[in-house]
């Protein structure tokens, strides 16, 4: 992969895990979201991260 959309592919990975992270702290604390919503975003958000990993090395 070209160097410069495998590190843009990088950034949208982290950027999307950390969204989800907010994502589930800012639908808790406001108590809109049931537990399984919860742990669905956050399981997208370990998935993002995986797959990053998987593509860097």
């Amino acid at each position: 992969m070209n160097k410069k959309v495998s590190g843009m592919v990088s950034l949208v990975l982290r950027a999307l895990a950390l969204a989800m992270g907010v994502a589930v702290i800012v639908l808790h604390i406001l108590g809109v979201a049931e537990e399984q919503t919860l742990i669905l975003l956050l399981g997208l958000g370990l998935a993002a991260l995986a797959l990053n990993t998987f593509l860097e090395e």
